[in-house]
């Protein structure tokens, strides 16, 4: 019989293109169908409305000379004058050199650090023993900056622990929490201490992930520890890694507005006043709201072509990006 003269099955008609539009329904009908998708989805949606997208609105403030108690609409628009005004003050070049030195510093050991604490845990056989200390690691994220400033000062200031330990030794004067020549190193210290356990946590994820026959192949030809780690290990946390630093990348104007608000008095402005901190003096205590905000969004635009940039470099690079 020809098979182009036989008629066509129910089969083959329920699966011709009305049927596939029909079963697709309207747009209406596809949101109702994943309604229970979409439910999961409002929370976040709208605290990124609320909380992200709406404040955006408040930029405004950056082009005029704004008065709260003029508001939005009451405020003379001056243009660009408060970019000028921000651009010509020497506070904020002092600012943003001082940001750009601990961002540096911050990706320079603060990013790695994560990675080789997975690499150190990973390689303990005991199961205990990297429960314990993965629990001791992960136990610094919850404190405040409060605590762990007072930690430190008890620890490193001028009447701390090291300090009493030198004074028993002869050696008088030690307070590394003052010091305003090692005070950028400090920062990348606490950074380091506070949330380097909980940033092992995705690359034990990436680790997980990766098939342990690849680990036994290597070893029956000969490879020995490190060289499964730099030829398995290592390339496997290559894209969560490079994801990390572009989104690090993007944020590299922002260090802590808290913990170097809480430090800036025992070391002085010139040593710990960034960005955020100079936001917050002039805009919140100084009035100088125009100007505080077009650092601010200054802040914004250039982090923005950061994360753009450091992305196109990575595709270049042979990597996957963010997008």
């Amino acid at each position: 019989m020809d098979t182009a003269a036989r008629p066509e099955t129910r089969t083959e008609r329920a699966s011709g293109p009305s049927a596939a539009s029909k079963r697709k329904g309207t747009l209406r009908q596809r949101i109702w169908r994943e309604r229970w998708t979409y439910t999961f989805i409002v929370p976040g949606a709208l605290f990124f409305l609320v909380f992200a997208y709406v404040p955006m609105l408040g930029n405004i403030v950056a082009f005029q000379q704004y008065s709260p108690f003029r508001g939005f609409t009451g405020s003379p628009f001056v243009g660009f004058a408060n970019f000028t005004v921000l651009l010509e003050d020497p506070a904020v070049l002092q600012a943003l050199e001082n940001t750009l030195v601990i961002a540096v510093l911050q990706l320079v050991f603060a990013f790695p650090a994560p990675i080789a604490l997975a690499l150190l845990l990973n390689s303990l056989l005991s199961e205990r023993i990297k429960r314990l200390v993965q629990t001791v690691v992960y136990l610094p994220y919850f404190l405040s900056w409060v605590i762990v400033i007072s930690v430190w000062q008890q620890v490193l200031g001028g009447g701390g622990l090291v300090a009493g330990l030198l004074d028993g030794w002869g050696v008088s004067g030690f307070d590394a929490m003052t010091n305003a020549d090692t005070f950028k190193l400090l920062v990348v210290a606490q950074n380091i201490w506070k949330d380097c356990g909980w940033g092992t946590i995705i690359f034990f994820a990436a680790i997980a992930g990766i098939p342990n026959d690849r680990y036994e192949a290597a070893a029956i030809d000969g490879a020995s520890g490190w060289q499964r780690t730099w030829h398995i290990t290592l390339p496997a946390l290559v894209p969560v890694a490079t994801l990390l630093l572009i989104l690090n990348i993007g944020s590299i104007l922002t260090v802590g507005f808290e913990q170097l608000l809480l430090q800036q008095p025992m070391v002085g402005a010139e040593a710990a006043e960034v960005l955020d901190t100079f936001v917050y003096f002039r805009g919140v205590l100084g009035g100088q709201w125009g100007v505080a905000t077009a650092a601010g969004l200054l802040k914004g635009v250039i982090g923005t072509i950061l994360v753009l940039s450091a992305n196109k470099i990575a595709k270049r690079l042979g990597g996957e990006g963010i997008y």
